[in-house]
C-alpha cells in the first residue's frame, strides 16, 4: 500500500555557524507549521506505525489519506517546537530516541521528563539505538546492546512496548533485522525514499525525507505527484 511516512530531524533554525549537514537537517518552525497546515487542508490524517502494520498484516482499516510523521534523533526542539505544533493541528508524531544521549543529559536532546509528558499527550516513541552507530557488520551481542538496551530504556519510562526502530543513518543489514525480530519489534523505518509499504518488508518501511529548505510549496509539489 502507498502510505506516506515523512522523516524530520531538527524543527529549528540552524545556528549561524552550522555546517551544510546541520542546515539540511534543520527545518524552521514556521515552515513546519505551514506543512502541517497543508496536510490538514489536503484531508490527511496522522496515524501510528502500529496502525500501518495492523493494516498491512490483517487489513485493519485506515483513513482515506493516512500519513505518518517521524522525527529522528530526539532533539530538544522536538519538545519545544514540534510537539506544540503537532498538538495544535491534531497530529501524532513518532519520535525515535538515541537513549544514551538522554541518559547522559545531552543538552541538545530530550529529557526523560519531556518524553513522558509527550507520551501522555499522545505522541509515540521508538528506538534510534543507544549511541547511533552504523549497525552493519556488527556482532549479535553489540546489536542486542544497542537495540534491546534502547528499547528497554524507553519502555521503562512510557510503560508500553516499543515496537519500531529507525536505522541510524539508514544503515542496517540482515543480521540487524534478525535481532529486531528476536527482540519482538514489529517493523523499522529506513532512509529509502518512497511510499510503497509492504507486509513482506515491515523492517524496510520507506520514507520521504523533509530537508531544511523544504517549503510548503515544494513539499506539496513532491507529494502531489505521489497520491
Amino acid at each position: 500500500m502507498r502510505v506516506l511516512i515523512l522523516m524530520y530531524h531538527h524543527i529549528s533554525l540552524p545556528p549561524s555557524d552550522a555546517n551544510a549537514v546541520r542546515r539540511d537537517l534543520s527545518l524552521p518552525p514556521e515552515a513546519f507549521e505551514q506543512q502541517l497546515q497543508y496536510l490538514v487542508e489536503r484531508g490527511c490524517t496522522s496515524i501510528t506505525l502500529s496502525d500501518l502494520i495492523h493494516h498491512l498484516a490483517r487489513g485493519a482499516p485506515l483513513p482515506p489519506k493516512p500519513i505518518i510523521l517521524t522525527f529522528d534523533d530526539g532533539y530538544c526542539d522536538a519538545y519545544t517546537e514540534a510537539f506544540p505544533l503537532l498538538q495544535q493541528y491534531g497530529m501524532i508524531g513518532t519520535f525515535f530516541l538515541i537513549t544514551g544521549f538522554i541518559d547522559r543529559g545531552e543538552p541538545d536532546h530530550l529529557s526523560w521528563a519531556q518524553v513522558k509528558e509527550m507520551y501522555r499527550a499522545g505522541m509515540q516513541f521508538g528506538s534510534h539505538t543507544y549511541t547511533h552507530p552504523d549497525l552493519r557488520d556488527k556482532p549479535v551481542e553489540y546489536l542486542v546492546w544497542q537495540i534491546l538496551g534502547s528499547k528497554e530504556a524507553i519502555e521503562l519510562r512510557i510503560r508500553e512496548p516499543v515496537r519500531f526502530l529507525s536505522y541510524p543513518s539508514g544503515r542496517y543489514d540482515q543480521r540487524t533485522v534478525d535481532v529486531l525480530h528476536s527482540a519482538h519489534f514489529w517493523g523499522a523505518v529506513t532512509a529509502h525514499q518512497g511510499m510503497e509499504q509492504s507486509s513482506e518488508h515491515p523492517f524496510e518501511l520507506q520514507r520521504i525525507r523533509v530537508r531544511g529548505d523544504e517549503t510548503r510549496a515544494s513539499l506539496a509539489a513532491k507529494l502531489e505527484m505521489e497520491w
